[in-house]
This record gives structure tokens, sequence and C-alpha cells, in this order.
């Protein structure tokens, strides 16, 4: 397999650093930018299927608003506490400043 939209490590490296459990939503619209064995398609080609893949997501939004749990239920896979061995500095160190801008995404393990 091949990756072209390459945006996705910095966005999930990122969601762990704030604890967000997180996953990629990705939807192809061509392949002949880099698939030697693909025909070439037209702007109203990619158009087309670009449509159909803002329905189909729109779609999947509306499910996932539907059936996310009302209340928080721990990550299966740890995401929520990726922070508890993360911070080294001792608490006496830690400047009270970056503590109040750190807050929305690391408040609970500063805390301490």
């Amino acid at each position: 397999y091949s990756v072209i939209g390459m945006t996705n490590l910095p966005e999930a490296k990122l969601a762990r650093e704030a604890e967000i459990c997180y996953a990629t939503v990705a939807m192809v619209t061509d392949f002949d930018c880099w698939h030697p064995d693909h025909d070439a398609v037209t702007v109203q080609d990619i158009i087309k299927v670009l449509m159909a893949n803002a329905e189909k997501g729109a779609k999947l939004v509306a499910r996932l608003a539907r059936d996310f749990p009302r209340e928080h239920e721990p990550c299966p896979i740890g995401s929520d506490r990726a922070l508890d061995t993360a911070i080294i500095t001792a608490p006496e160190a830690r400047d009270p400043e970056l503590l109040k801008k750190l807050a929305a995404v690391a408040g609970r393990v500063l805390k301490a």
C-alpha cells in the first residue's frame, strides 16, 4: 500500500499527547497520481468521488454522534492514560505560568 496524504502522523502524535483516543478516516479520491496501471482521471471524476466521500463522511459523523457513549469510558488502548509516565519534571520545578497553559491538555497529570 502507498500513502499520499501524510498529515496523519503529527495529528496522531498530538492526539496521543492530549490523551485523545484517535482514529483516521481516509477516503480515496483518485489513484492516477501514483498507480502506474490506473487510467488518468478528470477533475469531474475526482469531484464526483469527493462528493460521494463527503456524503459518506456526514453519515459517519451522524452515526458516531448517535452511538458514542454518553459517559466517558476508558480507552481500550490506553490513550486516555498516555501521560501517566510522560512527565519527568519534578512538581516543585514546574513553571506555574506554563502549567496554566498546559492545563487543558495535561491538567490531570500536572496537578500532582
